[in-house]
């Protein structure tokens, strides 16, 4: 086919707004939970962990294959769900697609997407790139728009369920929760936040009906602007839905947040439930987003979680993995930690130790971090959690054309067991 004709140079502000969030450092206040820590759960704790080298190699092979050029070749942002037939959705934020050479390089100014999808097959084998736009100029699956006077507004998709269309209906839909933001000034040179969407996509054609606003964050503050949908799973009828605010975006701390909405209903923004804390007056699930209260991840001003943690169930377990925000060795970008509940809303216990991410080679010398870590519970094996995490480069926003391994997701598989163990 021919050449596809490429969008507009990528500036180095937009090769790095797929780490804007990973790297917002969230220091979550304690609240007692709901259902708290009674005894209830036996607490999980990752006992250790492998590369998984045969989910690494398909992505490798798919991005590397030129049968196509208006096909991911690169993204991150990486989450996934599970269709009702054996496929699984993959969701990509910046995306690149056009043409690898030698398995290795990209041109220097490739054609490129806000956003995108990735069907699997039963088999595990990577089928072909969902977009929107056309043929010859491809554009973002969940196109953006602009403000009035001109700034770009789009739209990153982060977690994705399957519920009923409506509750009680047999008809099943893909809910795609969306991140949109809008381009802005320093220190906002990773997009404001603007408002947490859901998408509803049909099955099984996985067809874009339409984009719902759930929750606009409004105030004055807008460090404390909450976007939901990092993490998103569904329990006992309820979605439960978690986020985080923005606040370390001046040195502030950023805290963590859950929401819940029946199943059938996340398209819904008076559907949607707001945890509130416990204990006072007005406390619980409420909803009145500005009633939400943070969740508790870490112990001390200096220590937490990034604002793309995700959350897994182990058995009768809550556990929550995040990049180590403020370790102890001001190394915390370079490990995943967990913690763990009895409950959603906390409180959570830890952090314990999951993994140092290993990453490509040359990783090293041109600056390559990991980050991003989510939790891919479909593709359970042997009683392994499949977790994957996106590579991108600190510095040079060259270097992941000139090693396309350096924006892409990989993927490691944990043993997890009792916290004793």
């Amino acid at each position: 086919m021919p050449r596809l004709r490429p969008l507009p140079a990528v500036t180095r502000r937009t090769l790095w707004t797929g780490l804007a969030v990973a790297v917002l450092v969230a220091v979550l206040l304690s609240v007692p939970g709901d259902g708290g820590d009674d005894g209830s759960c036996g607490g999980v704790r990752v006992t250790g962990w492998r590369a998984a080298d045969g989910m690494n190699a398909e992505f490798t092979r798919y991005g590397n294959d030129n049968s196509r050029l208006d096909d991911w070749t690169g993204g991150d942002g990486t989450r996934s769900v599970r269709l009702p037939d054996g496929r699984t959705l993959w969701l990509s934020a910046d995306t690149f697609l056009d043409e690898v050479h030698g398995g290795r390089t990209r041109r220097p100014d490739p054609v490129w997407v806000r956003n995108s999808g990735l069907v699997m097959g039963s088999d595990a084998r990577l089928r072909r790139t969902l977009l929107g736009g056309s043929a010859d100029r491809p554009g973002a699956l969940f196109p953006g728009t602009a403000t009035g006077d001109g700034r770009e507004v789009w739209r990153w998709p982060v977690q994705a369920v399957v519920e009923p269309r409506r509750p009680g209906s047999a008809e099943k839909v893909v809910r795609v929760l969306l991140w949109q933001r809008e381009a802005g000034s320093p220190p906002w040179i990773f997009g404001v936040p603007r408002a947490s969407e859901v998408a509803t996509l049909s099955l099984p054609d996985l067809r874009v009906e339409g984009i719902e606003t759930v929750h606009q964050p409004g105030g004055s503050d807008v460090e404390r602007r909450v976007l939901y949908g990092t993490s998103a799973l569904t329990e006992g009828g309820w979605t439960y839905v978690f986020g985080a605010d923005e606040g370390s975006v001046s040195g502030k701390a950023s805290r963590a947040h859950v929401a819940r909405v029946p199943e059938g209903e996340l398209a819904d923004p008076s559907a949607w439930e707001y945890w509130a804390g416990d204990g006072a007056e007005g406390s619980g699930w409420q909803r009145d987003p500005d009633r939400s209260e943070p969740i508790l991840v870490g112990r001390t001003e200096q220590r937490g979680a990034t604002g793309t943690y995700t959350v897994a169930r182990r058995g009768d377990t809550w556990l929550l993995m995040t990049m180590d925000a403020g370790a102890p060795d001001g190394r915390g970008v370079t490990d995943v930690v967990s913690y763990w509940s009895c409950a959603p809303t906390g409180p959570w216990h830890g952090p314990a130790k999951v993994a140092r991410p290993p990453l490509p080679a040359g990783s090293g010398e041109a600056g390559a971090v990991p980050y991003n870590p989510q939790a891919h519970a479909e593709f359970d094996a042997r009683g392994e959690l499949l977790l994957g995490y996106d590579v991108n480069v600190l510095g040079d926003s060259r270097a992941i054309h000139r090693n396309v391994e350096f924006y892409r997701p990989r993927f490691l598989r944990l043993k997890t067991g009792p916290v004793n163990s």
